[in-house]
């Protein structure tokens, strides 16, 4: 039984990792965790054989994580990023295995098989320290530039993980005109169609860039770059008026979010 600990700042990246390992037979998770802090302590104390383990993540990446537990005591590992230039080139030179966001079940398994072929095998631990000595010596060395990400990585989200019918779909975040509050969940307004999203709204636009996106009202979100002219309303309100032509009343507590001249 291969026991597993999964690392990433977004609950539904780990959700869609768990529900495969889930129907496999021969794996454990024995542990997740959403930021990198928390993670070194959970993999010291835990103890897994494999960690997939999310680069992008905000105050701790996974490239620190590594660092603070050491790659002499590092379990093997299967990197997750999503379009990370620096980070997939730097895998490729160190031989690291790695999957790429948005990854298909497929993708997981294969990255799994491979992981697995290599656990227990004294040759191949002492191969993979080497390979993260080296991942990080070219971190510290060669630190990437904010074309690669290496400014705010992890910090905003660039895409949402949204499960349909069993299948997990992603959207690209800066395509979305707007976020509405729904119960327990956050409706996703994309051109003519909708999402459901499990989150809170206030934990969503903590995620967000504000330089692109706006709260308007307790319950509503916009992309500011879909937003076509804000007009006056009643009471000090306001309505944003977006390029579909959709009118969303704009709160006097929020409108200095789309008045203001510069963001």
């Amino acid at each position: 039984m291969m026991r597993i600990v999964i690392v990433d700042d977004e609950p539904l990246a780990r959700d869609c990792i768990r529900l495969v390992l889930e129907s496999l037979d021969d794996v454990e998770v024995v542990g997740e965790f959403g930021h990198g802090a928390v993670a070194v302590e959970g993999i010291q104390t835990l103890e897994p054989d494999l960690v997939f383990l999310d680069i992008q993540m905000p105050g701790m990446t996974g490239f620190d994580v590594i660092d603070v537990i050491g790659p002499d005591k590092m379990p093997s590992v299967i990197f997750v990023t999503a379009h990370d230039q620096f980070a997939l080139r730097a895998f490729e030179v160190h031989a690291l295995d790695y999957l790429l966001k948005p990854f298909d079940d497929e993708q997981l398994v294969a990255a799994l098989d491979r992981a697995g072929d290599l656990l227990g095998s004294p040759p191949a631990r002492a191969t993979l320290q080497e390979q993260l000595q080296g991942l990080l010596a070219e971190v510290a060395r060669n630190p990437p530039t904010a074309e690669e990400g290496g400014e705010n990585v992890g910090r905003y989200a660039t895409r949402l993980a949204i499960r349909q019918s069993g299948r997990i779909r992603y959207v690209v975040v800066n395509q979305v005109a707007w976020f509405e509050a729904s119960g327990n969940y956050v409706r996703i307004h994309v051109g003519k169609e909708s999402y459901r999203l499990r989150a809170t709204l206030t934990a969503l636009h903590a995620r967000l860039d504000p330089s692109r996106f706006a709260r308007i009202h307790r319950s509503r979100i916009v992309n500011l770059d879909h937003v076509h002219e804000v007009q006056p309303w009643v009471g000090g309100d306001y309505v944003a008026i977006m390029k579909d032509g959709q009118q969303l009343r704009v709160s006097r507590m929020f409108r200095e979010a789309v008045l203001s001249p510069i963001r």
